[in-house]
């Protein structure tokens, strides 16, 4: 073996180092719709399905918690909790499994979280002086991402050298095709998370155009009855 032969599998070694930097089960975790009720135990107290197994991410999917004690109970496994319709997981659960530098925690009941995925958000204000290096939502000055999600799109080798390039000339330049698979992926069912947590606008009823105009329709003025028997008559 010569040595450009040796140069080139030393870098497609580090190569498949590289790849392998996040666990096989977190990009399953950032797909899955959690808090749906589960089918096997639909007439159990707790059937809600909040709980996910590291070591079966890719076939068990969310699982309820008697599912967990059933089929995983010597397992790897998180909790998944909502705040304000987005999953989030305790910093406590997740930092044993996952390095989290970098992502912004929160305080939500006493408890310190970290969102999974990032949010739709408004443009920050002038004021922001740092945002998140994917979406660019406002973030405290001494974090760098504002989600699990973020991190692992952010943290693709080719990220920065793509963002800068866009900046310069208008076009992405294309990575690795694993890498390109996961970021579109991961900004595909972000978009399907947004639309299904956007409630649709009820189509507009008869009924709801009279209570309108009921609604808007001012008191008159308040008459004596002739007879004066202090009935008022309101019209």
């Amino acid at each position: 073996m010569n040595d450009d032969d040796q140069f080139e599998v030393e870098g497609e070694v580090d190569e498949r180092r590289r790849s392998s930097k996040w666990p096989g089960w977190l990009q399953p975790l950032l797909q899955t719709r959690f808090f749906g009720h589960c089918k096997v135990h639909a007439a159990a107290h707790k059937s809600e399905c909040n709980m996910f197994c590291l070591d079966c991410s890719i076939s068990s999917g969310p699982l309820c918690s008697l599912c967990l004690l059933s089929f995983h109970k010597h397992h790897r496994s998180i909790q998944i909790r909502r705040s304000s319709y987005h999953d989030v997981i305790r910093v406590c659960e997740i930092q044993k499994y996952l390095d989290i530098t970098g992502v912004q925690t929160y305080i939500i009941n006493s408890a310190k979280i970290v969102f999974l995925n990032q949010r739709p958000q408004p443009r920050p204000g002038k004021g922001v002086t740092n945002t998140c290096r994917v979406c660019h939502r406002s973030l405290l000055d001494s974090f760098t991402f504002c989600s699990l999600g973020c991190k692992m799109v952010g943290s693709c080798k080719n990220f920065e050298k793509k963002k800068t390039n866009k900046k310069k000339i208008g076009i992405e330049v294309g990575g690795s095709d694993s890498e390109e698979e996961s970021m579109n992926e991961y900004k595909k069912m972000m978009r399907n998370k947004i639309q299904s947590f956007t409630p649709s606008t009820p189509p507009r009823t008869a009924a709801m155009g009279m209570n309108d105009r009921s609604a808007k329709r001012r008191k008159g003025v308040p008459h004596r009855a002739p007879n004066g028997s202090g009935l008022i008559i309101q019209y």
